[in-house]
């Protein structure tokens, strides 16, 4: 059976990088195989994973729209049909995992049938895999058009702010006006500061916002000179040693959750 995780979180928080940690972590301990749909309308989820990226679902919505207004037969094939080739061949296929950009929302114009038929190919689609993750915006915008709305895992991520904490409970709040059934909510504050010792520590009064949210703490994860290192030069963040604090902690957050 699928298992579904989905990284959300106000822009600027690290959850791409909280991502493609994730799915480093999956492909190399062997967990089965993995979709990575990159969710976000800012697409940099190849980036951090140090893949290529050539077309987006939003693009095959464009293109087929502009095909079908032309005229166009799409290949003598239905539509649906046609959607699923397309959404097929946009997939990036990498060793342990693939990977598959929803790119930029829809624009002017009537695309209720095409965004329609996307989501069932897209949800199809990963039913073929152990696990998908999702890199969500912070509005869950694409688990709010799934045909299939169950999520296993949702990992709102938060830097160590009051605003970041206060985005991440309208995050959690959010998941229960989609209607949309997670089998676990969980919190990861990253870029945390050390205190006396060598562990990230919270200062009391964003402590304090977690306890009044009710939000359930995973984790928290250092601050990581590497991180800052690889996005200056341009280096997949999913590259990084193994032994960095963030990837080190974040393994430690993730194999500590019960059927994950």
């Amino acid at each position: 059976m699928t298992k579904t995780i989905a990284v959300a979180g106000k822009g600027g928080t690290g959850k791409t990088t909280i991502t493609a940690l994730l799915i480093k972590y999956l492909v190399e301990n062997k967990k089965g195989s993995v979709l990575a749909i990159d969710a976000d309308p800012s697409t940099n989820l190849n980036l951090a994973l140090g893949v290529p990226l050539e077309e987006t679902v939003g693009d095959i919505r464009e293109e087929t729209l502009q095909e079908v207004k032309g005229g166009s037969s799409l290949s003598g094939m239905s539509k649906p049909d046609y959607l699923e080739l397309r959404v097929n061949r946009a997939l990036v296929e990498e060793d342990g995992f693939d990977l598959l950009a929803m790119g930029r929302p829809e624009g002017p114009g009537c695309y209720c049938a095409a965004n329609n038929m996307l989501r069932v190919c897209v949800d199809h689609l990963s039913k073929a895999y152990d696990y998908v993750v999702i890199d969500n915006e912070a509005g869950l915008e694409h688990l709010s058009r799934r045909t299939t709305r169950d999520v296993d895992l949702l990992l709102i991520v938060s830097d160590p702010t009051t605003r970041g904490l206060i985005a991440a409970a309208r995050v959690a709040e959010l998941i229960k006006e989609l209607h949309t059934h997670a089998g676990r909510v969980g919190l990861v504050v990253n870029r945390v500061m050390s205190g006396n010792g060598d562990e990230p520590q919270l200062a009391q009064p964003l402590q304090q916002i977690i306890s009044d949210n009710e939000l359930q703490l995973l984790g928290l994860i250092p601050q990581d000179p590497t991180v800052t290192e690889f996005d200056a030069l341009g280096k997949p963040l999913a590259e990084m040693p193994p032994d960095t604090p963030v990837r080190k902690r974040l393994e430690e957050i993730i194999t500590s959750i019960d059927g994950l």
